[in-house]
């Protein structure tokens, strides 16, 4: 590491350089001064990669600005010069530009001056524009810098920030003096404008910094949240940089290089951005976080992607930062909101008390003497709802002394007791787990919880790091225990209500996904650590048992339900075998539905609830019939054809109608559909069989029950027909989630797909119905169409992540047929290029069952030759794969 001297020596070098750059034009040359400016950021990226310290780099961009603005503006403004003044403001005013950072600028004028100068300032903001300069600037006298800014608390924020480039100083006292606080915005007021400002832009980001994709800038713990501390310590204390918080003694010597290194850090990784996009960019988009984390010298490890273990560095440093701003907003409405209130404390025990709402420690030494505290604090606020926070000064103290969570202190049976207490309260587990992880307190009782925190996954399936999902995983099974949210699922409600021991599945949602990113089996490293937890904290062996298999099972339903044909019942009473007991299904059902809604918004709808409720259904009426007595394929037709019979005599569907339809089919469409949607099928094909246009394709776009929008094709059997109608629904921008194909006796299909748009919405506009039932009816009625070409292209995230194509083929003798399992990029008229090179292969499609799993498609297919019969020639299994990998490889980014 560079010595200070050194340090300093080599940023005197690139100062000098860097004015060699901008001194050497003449001041009104547009190309000289462009290319100029084009240096000074070719050198500064190369100080920048080199390791230059990052706030000498943010200001030295703002200098050599100011040098060229400055010798601009006195050749063009010329006596004008004194009556008016070139100002910086907002970050340029602060001295901080990255390089392509806006540059904003206030030209201020003497009151009935502006029409004699106006000629100069033309010419002026023309030729910053002109050398390649994005300005966003005002142009005010003093009196309206004052009327704006008491409109508008961020045009007093920007005016704050004033720096005087140019021109009469006097003008830019004049307006200082008239935004002082006894004249505009009272620190009272600007506070909680300020107060509110953050709120609702943390808001507008899910209150979370840890989505896939932060904006460095605005998010939750970004570089806005230090300067709303920053804005409020200058309108407060008239302090213009944060160390004037140390002496003022609100921030810690420790604290103020905590909240600084964060900073850098911050400015580093925005640095990256521009330099990477080459524009004004805060968003830490997929596409460009491989690029900065290498940029910022992150390598590949064995088990940790380079982007990863930078974003988990990002995410653990807004995470830090989150904390501090926490403590000092507190801290001025503590100071600025409520110094007038001297409320007495009311004792709780011996080492806390409540003031104002607020829980507090009774000295400075609570922690120090007793570690054990730093785990009671949260179980009294549990048990307290009367208490809203902790108090600012006690935050700070948990700080200074959370180290103190060591190894004696997780070994004590009295602080594994209050553990356990705080997971069994009836009220509070989530809100009382994240204020644990905000304040550093989870990660270092469970230490392995702490190697996830901030830990993100590369990929488009995961929305959240893993710390934050767990904990949404718990605040979902939370929801289901308690009545008033009985109305967003209810029969899952009912469930989990019926169930005791809530905690078991809380629990399990802590240990879960805990071993991401060792390397192995997640699931079963994160049992160990479960079994371990629960041997240390004294549960009863049954309980360990049953949070060990959740664990170690928590994927296989919802793998089942989306990978395998579960209207077999050979699949059902194979996953019945495997749970065992009804129990473990009903805990391995509500906590599947929960880890899905937790891991990606886009995954949860009506369709995949229908799947895993029929699952269960199914599987628990198994499990009560006794693992002995399993149902049979005949017995479960009977049951549907009785049922979806009941349901036409009462539609009105004559008997002979529908048992003409019924004739024309085998068993597999009876087990593949409920009854619902047979009995919808059958009286839509006798109605459309009494028309004039009977041997033209039907198709209806409808809702059946929850299942989510189906459509339903009925037609005369053609060549191609399944990659003709994925590639229109492709095209129509619809996402396909389901793909049942029918086929009758007399050479008609019968088929089904569920369908959403693109943004999981299910279709609820009967004109876009229409749509699509047009579409549809026109290309398959049309014996010229043979092939739909998908011009729609995939999304910017997809874009930016490789997932090469990989097929595997299982013959399946006893249903007749072969299972070929596809993994590839998903993108727009995927099953169509399937089905085209199906279609070249002579292989029809019984089943399809479609799991976009992020950015990666993993279809799998139930496939046959033409006459029927599963495929098992290891030549055409080779031939078949290789053209799959071969096109779609090729074709991923293509329109």
């Amino acid at each position: 590491m560079s010595s200070a001297p050194d340090r300093a020596l080599k940023t005197a070098d690139l100062q000098a350089e860097l004015f060699a750059h901008t001194d050497g034009v003449a001041p009104l040359a547009i190309k000289p001064v462009r290319a100029a400016l084009k240096a000074v950021r070719e050198a500064l990226g190369e100080a920048f990669g080199a390791g230059a310290p990052i706030d000498e780099l943010v200001r030295l961009r703002a200098v050599c600005t100011d040098r060229i603005l400055v010798r601009a503006w006195q050749e063009l403004m010329g006596d004008a010069d004194t009556r008016t003044a070139l100002v910086a403001v907002g970050g340029y005013g602060r001295g901080e530009l990255l390089p392509n950072s806006d540059i904003d600028l206030l030209i201020l004028y003497r009151d009935g001056c502006l029409d004699e100068i106006r000629d100069g300032l033309e010419q002026f903001v023309t030729f910053i524009w002109d050398i390649g300069l994005q300005i966003g600037h005002s142009v005010r006298s003093p009196a309206e810098c004052t009327d704006a800014a008491a409109e508008d608390v961020t045009v007093i924020t920007n005016l704050m920030e004033a720096r005087r480039l140019a021109g009469d100083a006097g003008l830019v006292a004049d307006m200082g003096t008239r935004l002082q606080p006894d004249q505009v915005w009272p620190t009272p007021a600007f506070f909680q404008a300020k107060l509110e400002e953050q709120q609702a832009r943390h808001a507008h980001y899910d209150e979370t910094a840890y989505k896939l994709e932060p904006n460095t800038k605005e998010s939750p713990g970004g570089l806005r949240d230090i300067q709303t501390i920053a804005w409020v310590a200058k309108r407060h204390f008239d302090t213009d940089t944060l160390y004037g918080l140390v002496e003022h003694g609100f921030l810690t010597e420790r604290e103020y290089r905590e909240l600084r290194r964060g900073q850098s850090f911050l400015w580093r990784v925005r640095f990256a951005l521009h330099m990477v996009t080459d524009r004004c960019e805060d968003r830490l988009l997929f596409d460009h976080q491989v690029r900065v984390a290498e940029m910022l010298g992150y390598q590949d490890a064995s088990h940790n992607l380079a982007v990863e273990q930078f974003m988990q560095r990002y995410y653990r440093n807004i995470k830090a930062l989150s904390a501090l701003n926490d403590i000092l907003l507190q801290l001025f409405s503590e100071a600025i909101l409520h110094a007038s209130e001297d409320a007495e404390p009311r004792p709780i025990n011996g080492r806390f008390q409540a003031r104002l709402g607020f829980i507090e420690v009774r000295d400075d030494e609570v922690f120090r003497r007793s570690p054990r505290a730093l785990l009671e604090i949260f179980y009294l606020m549990q048990t307290r709802p009367r208490l809203v926070g902790i108090r600012a000064h006690t935050l700070r103290l948990m700080r200074r002394d959370r180290h103190l969570i060591d190894d004696k202190l997780r070994g004590d049976v009295r602080s594994r007791r209050l553990f356990t207490e705080i997971m069994r309260q009836r009220n509070g587990v989530t809100r009382a787990l994240r204020r644990m992880n905000r304040y550093g307190v989870l990660g270092r009782y469970l230490p392995a919880f702490g190697d996830i925190i901030g830990r993100m996954q590369f990929d488009l399936f995961h929305t959240l790091t893993v710390d934050e999902h767990t904990l949404f995983v718990i605040r979902n099974l939370r929801r289901l225990a308690l009545p008033r949210f009985d109305h967003e699922l209810p029969a899952i409600s009912r469930v989990m209500q019926s169930l005791d021991k809530h905690d078991l599945l809380y629990i399990t949602g802590l240990f879960h996904d805990i071993a991401k990113g060792r390397g192995g089996d997640h699931a079963e490293l994160g049992a160990e650590d479960a079994d371990l937890f629960c041997r240390e904290h004294g549960m009863a062996s049954e309980d360990r048992e049953m949070i060990c298999w959740l664990i170690r099972q928590h994927l296989l339903m919802s793998m089942t339900a989306q990978r395998k044909d579960i209207n077999d019942p050979d699949v059902v009473h194979e996953f019945a075998q495997a749970v065992g007991t009804v129990e473990r299904l009903d805990r391995l059902y509500i906590f599947t539905v929960c880890d899905i809604r937790a891991t990606n918004p886009n995954l949860w709808n009506s369709w995949k609830e229908s799947l895993l409720t029929e699952l269960y259904t199914n599987t628990r009426r198994n499990l009560e019939r006794g693992l002995d007595n399993p149902l049979e394929q005949a017995e479960l037709v009977a049951e549907n054809r009785s049922a979806a019979a009941a349901l036409l005599t009462r539609r009105k569907v004559r008997t002979p109608a529908f048992k003409q339809v019924w004739a024309r089919l085998d068993d597999d469409y009876f087990l593949r559909h409920s009854a619902e949607e047979i009995a919808w099928h059958t009286a839509a094909i006798a109605r459309h069989q009494q028309q004039a246009d009977a041997d033209q394709p039907l198709v209806i776009v409808d809702s059946v029950g929850d299942q989510g929008t189906t459509v339903f094709v009925y037609t005369r059997d053609r060549d191609y027909l399944f990659g003709l109608t994925t590639g229109i629904l492709a095209q129509l921008g619809l996402s396909i989630l389901d793909a049942r194909i029918n086929t009758t006796v007399d050479d008609c299909t019968m088929d089904s797909y569920v369908v959403t748009e693109s943004d999981g919405r299910p279709i609820t506009d009967a004109r876009r119905g229409a749509e699509i039932e047009t579409a549809l009816a026109q290309a398959i009625a049309n014996p010229e169409v043979s092939e739909i070409r998908v011009t729609r292209r995939s999304s910017r995230r997809s874009r930016a992540f490789s997932v090469p194509t990989q097929v595997y083929f299982t013959v399946d003798h006893r249903h007749q047929h072969t299972v070929m399992e596809l993994t590839t990029a998903d993108r727009p008229g995927l099953l169509s290029t399937v089905g085209q090179i199906f279609r070249k292969r002579g292989i029809l499609v019984d089943t399809a069952k479609i799991a976009t799993i992020g950015e990666r498609a993993e279809d799998v297919f139930h496939i046959t030759d033409r006459n029927g019969a599963p495929i098992t020639d290891p030549a055409i299994f080779y031939q078949l794969r290789q053209m799959l990998m071969r096109v779609l490889d090729r074709t991923r980014d293509e329109p």
